[in-house]
């Protein structure tokens, strides 16, 4: 990290401000050349943008960050114009032609994590930050980058950590003081122990991937059943045409709202019938593979044509809807079963009730933080080499296989925070930063 990079860091348009950051050993030298000024750390310069023959770009402030004391641990400066696109693009281009260069995405960002400013996670938390769509996602987020989730993880490595020390010792020393220490059910009990904290923790960082993500519902079941209604009712907007023509919904329809906090992907789906044509065949067919991966699936039926039942699907929520063709009241009637009249918005609070039970976070709204897939599969990795140590430890006891995989678990564990990272991990995580971050 010898050079210097410069980007953009406010979004594309226009607007009241537009900042172009620096970082790298040439960042202060770059800014004085452009402003003409010297600068000292920390004070904010009002100061003309200068271009190569004199003459004015913009003018502004300019920010100078002395290392370490800065995001990234290096030289940064900031230079805070008017919000122009053109004249922002003036500005980099000049910070360029004096010797930086462009910054990757996330590139700010990777030096910070490289220069331990913080911790993978942390440096993840920024971007989840960023694209949060909810108030309760930016909490989440907020509390990873202030280091929740990261501190979670790192009382858990050094539980492992002492474990491993425990087991070689007990391998190196296998005749000291006459005591097997294998056998004498302490290792056993450290393990289940360490075990189910990697278990408590998977699960809540299962809660936290949901407030990032959202969940997906999927709405399904015949023609003319009123799936469309429902999804107008539940958006609270007209996006799905309804008619009493069965086949109407010929593609898939989708749309977000917030259920308590929780991002939730809508899709509206085609009736699910013999297609009488090759459109309705084709949104039939799209419509099964959007099952296939919801959380949630709104099997939704006209209350005059079904029978109500429970459903062995976790995923399914029964909407027995139009009751107020049947006479009978909308509400729940039963763990997984509702019923509904969408046009006159009958039941819809006690449905949106239901997706939020369905998505585990009812109970997750105050220290919960951002989580990722990668995060995710680092635990479950976590989890079954533990598993597989105390397995072992039980069937025969064989230290060394135990020892191995308690080292195969701290390695699981340690992608999270970037204590084991291999570099194509590092440039897949941020890479899908934005410029500027």
């Amino acid at each position: 990290m010898t050079d210097t990079i410069a980007a953009v860091a406010t979004p594309p348009g226009e607007g009241g401000i537009g900042i172009v950051r620096l970082s790298g050993p040439q960042a202060k030298r770059i800014a004085e050349s452009l402003t003409g000024i010297l600068l000292r750390p920390r004070f904010a310069h009002y100061s003309r943008f200068l271009a190569i023959d004199g003459s004015t770009i913009d003018s502004g402030i300019a920010l100078w960050f002395k290392n370490p004391a800065s995001f990234t641990g290096e030289d940064v400066v900031e230079l805070q114009g008017h919000g122009g696109p053109v004249v922002v693009h003036m500005v980099l281009q000049r910070c360029l032609e004096l010797g930086a260069r462009p910054a990757r995405p996330g590139e700010f960002s990777e030096r910070a994590f490289l220069n331990d400013k913080l911790d993978l996670a942390q440096a993840e938390a920024i971007a989840d930050l960023i694209s949060s769509t909810t108030t309760a996602a930016v909490r989440a987020a907020n509390r990873s980058l202030e280091g929740a989730f990261s501190e979670r993880v790192n009382a858990l490595l050094s539980h492992l950590v002492d474990l491993r020390v425990y087991v070689e010792a007990a391998i190196d020393f296998p005749d000291e003081e006459d005591v097997d220490f294998l056998a004498d059910g302490q290792v056993e009990s450290r393990l289940g122990a360490l075990l189910a904290q990697v278990v408590e923790l998977k699960e809540s960082a299962t809660r936290g991937k949901t407030l990032r993500s959202g969940i997906t519902v999927a709405l399904t079941g015949p023609p003319n059943a009123g799936k469309s209604s429902l999804m107008n009712a539940l958006t609270e907007t007209d996006t799905a045409i309804v008619t009493d023509i069965p086949g109407t919904t010929r593609d898939v329809l989708r749309e977000q709202i917030q259920i308590d906090g929780i991002p939730v992907h809508l899709i509206d789906t085609a009736g699910i019938r013999e297609a009488t044509d090759a459109v309705e065949a084709e949104g039939v067919r799209r419509a099964q593979i959007v099952l296939e991966s919801a959380d949630v699936i709104l099997a939704v039926n006209d209350a005059r044509d079904a029978m109500e039942h429970e459903s062995a699907d976790p995923r399914v929520i029964h909407v027995m809807n139009k009751t107020d063709l049947t006479g009978r009241g909308a509400g729940l009637a039963g763990d997984s079963t509702i019923r509904t009249s969408a046009i006159r918005c009958e039941g819809i609070a006690e449905l949106r009730q239901m997706i939020a039970a369905r998505a585990g976070t009812a109970d997750a709204a105050e220290g919960t933080f951002t989580a990722r897939t990668r995060h995710l599969d680092a635990l479950g990795r976590t989890q079954d080499h533990a598993q597989a140590a105390l397995d072992h430890l039980r069937s025969t006891q064989a230290g060394e296989l135990v020892a191995e995989e308690l080292r195969y678990a701290q390695q699981s564990l340690g992608e999270i925070t970037g204590s084991f990272s291999a570099d194509d991990l590092l440039g897949e995580i941020f890479s899908s930063f934005c410029i500027g971050k």
